[in-house]
């Protein structure tokens, strides 16, 4: 299974090692708007790496205490929806890919694919890049109900880094069927929303400490802004689901959002700084910081801000969290990418603030999660308890009662048992 891992996460050879950079340019414009403009560093301490280091540090510890303003935003006022037809936009050049995009063209112009419904606004978090700033998620609504008490139920959905425009498409005309609709968002600097200058979404995570903290931010408020869209056309109850990086950022937003009840966390892990070191995906960016001269532990400083463990408080607290949300957790046996020794600890923590959740282990990999069987594992995990979380939710909403966890099948205990 290491050996399969490793074979996925080498096949693609456009990974671009870019050197280290501070990116204080990328925050300062948050600090100076909400009054803390006396943490970023001198011109000549951003040019001292050890000087540097040590804003960048203090800026975390000051985003994690001011958390629910590093994470709020002004809402949207250009909520539209456009149809156009669905691109592939990869982020490999691999031959097959590039041929399967090339076939979806072709369908285009011969008339032989659908057009899709997008919702699009402007990003709340503005960046140099116009393209990134035009938010886009793929809308996939779900018939009305012939019941008119029923609550309206959504969810957002994100998938992992890297993704192209097709990626976790097939999980929401599943939970159609479900009764519940979902919007699929597109990642900052992902498929529609990649600068012409790049071929991989690298901006998303890279070598560029403040760029990465503002991507984080960014993905976080676009999935609230999704939410407040969905309220808007009167849906009640919400959820998100996230694999790999999309479950960072949907864990962020519903630690910050008491509307998200329902949480599917697909590959989990602890500190940011942990993942981006140790996993595989990710070594181009390990070469670039390792070079710099940094370490784990201090890179684990440096990205404390956007890093689920900073939070665990804020996901089970009274304020946002509490006994109304419903998680599950997945991770796999066989992980290079979210290592499983973090996402232990994070099962460790969740019982230690005692968060309603399930969990779930997947007998592969990272990358293999794709692969067959896996996928199809993966997505009766993720399918499952998705039904039952809102099916729970209904009943709450109807019946009056207070929140009650979803209890598993028993298939899915047997599962877990093994």
């Amino acid at each position: 299974m290491y050996e399969w891992e490793t074979r996925l996460t080498t096949r693609d050879e456009n990974r671009v090692v870019r050197p280290l950079e501070w990116g204080f340019e990328w925050i300062a414009p948050f600090l100076k708007e909400h009054g803390m403009a006396d943490a970023l560093p001198s011109e000549a301490a951003m040019r001292d790496d050890t000087a540097a280091e040590a804003a960048m540090n203090r800026i975390n510890e000051l985003l994690i205490r001011q958390s629910d303003s590093f994470f709020g935003y002004r809402r949207p006022t250009d909520f539209h929806l456009e149809e156009r037809f669905p691109q592939l936009y990869p982020t490999n050049v691999r031959p097959e890919t590039l041929a399967k995009d090339a076939a979806l063209r072709q369908q285009a112009v011969d008339g032989k694919l659908k057009k899709a419904q997008y919702l699009r606004f402007t990003s709340p978090e503005r960046t140099p890049y116009p393209e990134n700033d035009q938010v886009n998620a793929r809308w996939y609504p779900a018939p009305a109900h012939k019941d008119p008490n029923r609550p309206r139920q959504a969810i957002v959905v994100l998938p992992q880094w890297n993704a192209d425009g097709f990626s976790h498409n097939s999980l929401c005309t599943i939970f159609n069927k479900m009764g519940i609709s979902a919007l699929r968002l597109s990642m900052p600097y992902h498929d529609i929303r990649r600068p012409a200058e790049l071929e991989r979404s690298d901006y998303a995570v890279s070598a560029n400490i403040g760029r990465t903290l503002a991507a984080c931010r960014q993905a976080v408020v676009d999935i609230r802004c999704c939410v407040d869209w969905l309220e808007e056309q009167g849906y009640e109850q919400f959820g998100v689901l996230g694999t790999s990086l999309g479950s960072c950022y949907t864990y962020l937003a519903s630690a910050h959002d008491a509307r998200i009840r329902v949480n599917a966390f697909n590959h989990v892990s602890t500190a940011f700084g942990d993942v981006a070191w140790a996993g595989q995906s990710t070594r181009h960016v390990q070469q670039a910081l390792a070079d710099a001269g940094l370490t784990q532990s201090r890179l684990r400083n440096l990205w404390s801000a956007v890093s689920p463990c900073s939070y665990y408080d804020k996901i089970s607290g009274p304020e946002v969290g509490g006994p109304g949300k419903r998680v599950l957790m997945v991770y796999a046996n066989y992980d290079l990418t979210f290592p499983k020794e973090y996402s232990l600890q994070v099962l460790e923590a969740f019982r230690n603030v005692d968060l309603n959740f399930e969990a779930r282990v997947l007998p592969c990999g990272h990358y293999t999660t794709g692969e067959t069987p896996y996928q199809y594992i993966d997505g009766w995990y993720l399918g499952s308890f998705v039904y039952r979380a809102f099916k729970a939710l209904r009943k709450e909403k109807l019946a009056g009662l207070s929140p009650v966890a979803p209890q598993p099948t028993a298939v899915e205990e047997e599962a877990v048992t093994r």
